[in-house]
């Protein structure tokens, strides 16, 4: 199969745990749309998670129904075998890790701990980050950007303001954790003075020592050497449409969505990989933001099991498949070699979805949206626009043919339901020669 980079095209929920589920499964159907590799044998050393943190939510149904939202660990943990790494472009919160390890416990997955590693220069998410971003969202009233609560924008912020922000290798210094974390407290003190209580140092230290003795904590070279192992699957979190330098400002996260962090990582190990981009068969999106295609109807009647109304990220929303934001999402990210399209179950069952090919906006009809260099104050100003913009339809047709016609990149991954069995591979093995059937036009 070769390195594999697995990306959501659209505002997040696409599916990304399922399809890495399927990649890692020990018998799945290759993506030449044969068999590559015997029952037991998954060809896959690894998953390797390269933005975001504990807010991913990322859904896998595995045999007999075992169901886990995976938001550290890989979402290829329920095969025998497959590690987990969480990359230096990691947040790794140890609180939120221990209690994932835990459900994984219980569905079978008691090894879970011993196949984690996790880089050093990875930032800490802290219960003092989490409260912060409650106070910070709090403040917003009804102009919150629709965060999922759990620290994310800040620890990220407070990591590029301070020099001395804790990292997964201070764990390992008892000592130097302990005026790290006494820093992120008194931060959080002396900018939200009217915020709630948070746990002592001492406590949050012991946590985090106790996370140091049951993770192997390694450094830049540990990834290389998993990458000569075996195949890896590099394993995104959110969406493109969501990306803090390309998504619409400012509803977006303080992450690199798109393919760039995985591929440092892999051109520091000499090593490159294939770009499997993931999108539902229809659109969705959680919380606020600009949605020109969302439908209250659909809303309504396509309920999601996995993703409901959340205190912090606010409302689950569902439109049509939208052709405009995905090209911007291939746009962005320089293109793609293959699709994975999920939810085709749903699509087949209803004959009123449709398709979005352009918008009306700014008094004329756009097929295409611009790009450029990150500023967000341009990207502020795209959002002011699709927030008043029109969806252009035609009629959705076969799922998957309309996709690659709007698109005009090849599904390679076709998925009729939440399990690996429900996937089927299709087209070219692409990932043998990454690159060659990129395109975003």
């Amino acid at each position: 199969m070769g390195h594999v980079i697995v990306v959501d095209l659209g505002y997040g929920d696409a599916g990304k745990g399922t399809v890495v589920d399927y990649l890692c499964s020990a018998t799945p159907a290759g993506l030449g749309g044969r068999p590559t590799r015997a029952a037991g044998e998954t060809g896959v050393a690894a998953v390797v998670r390269f933005n975001g943190g504990a807010q991913a939510a990322h859904n896998v149904v595995a045999s007999g129904g075992r169901h886990h939202t995976f938001a550290q660990f890989g979402s290829g943990t329920f095969t025998p075998g497959v590690r987990t790494h969480l990359s230096r472009f990691m947040l790794v919160d140890p609180l939120a890790l221990a209690a994932e390890a835990d459900h994984l416990r219980a569905l079978g997955a008691g090894d879970a701990l011993d196949r984690l590693t996790a880089d050093r220069d990875a930032p800490l998410t802290t219960p003092y980050h989490r409260a912060a971003n409650h106070a910070r969202e709090s403040a917003r009233g009804a102009a919150r950007h629709g965060s999922c609560g759990m620290g994310i924008g800040e620890t990220a912020s407070y990591a590029l303001a301070h020099d001395d922000a804790p990292r997964v290798g201070d764990c390992l210094s008892p000592a130097r954790l302990r005026r790290r974390l006494a820093a992120v407290r008194d931060w959080y003190r002396d900018t939200f003075p009217d915020g709630g209580d948070v746990p002592g140092v001492e406590a949050c230290a012991d946590a985090f020592t106790a996370f140091a003795g049951r993770v192997r904590i390694v450094g830049a070279e540990h990834l290389h050497g998993l990458l000569r192992t075996g195949n890896v699957v590099f394993e995104g979190a959110q969406g493109v449409l969501l990306d803090e330098w390309h998504g619409f400002h400012p509803y977006t996260t303080w992450s690199t969505t798109t393919f760039a962090n995985a591929e440092t990582l892999l051109a520091e190990a000499g090593e490159s990989a294939a770009r499997l981009g993931v999108l539902r068969a229809y659109a969705t999106r959680h919380g606020p933001g600009p949605f020109v295609t969302e439908d209250p109807a659909l809303t309504a009647d396509l309920p999601d099991p996995h993703n409901r109304t959340g205190r912090w990220q606010g409302a689950f929303r569902v439109g049509h498949l939208d052709a405009v934001a995905l090209r911007y999402a291939l746009d962005v990210t320089g293109g793609v070699d293959g699709l994975a399209v999920t939810h085709l179950d749903v699509a087949g069952a209803r004959p009123d979805l449709r398709v979005c090919l352009s918008y009306d906006m700014d008094a004329g009809r756009v097929g295409r949206l611009e790009t450029g260099p990150p500023d967000l104050d341009r990207q502020a100003a795209l959002t002011a626009r699709l927030l008043k913009a029109r969806p252009v339809y035609a009629p959705f047709g076969p799922s998957a043919e309309t996709i690659e016609d709007v698109l005009r990149v090849p599904v390679v991954l076709r998925s009729h339901g939440p399990s690996a069995a429900d996937k089927r591979a299709t087209g070219q093995p692409f990932a043998r020669n990454p690159g060659t059937l990129r395109s975003t036009r």
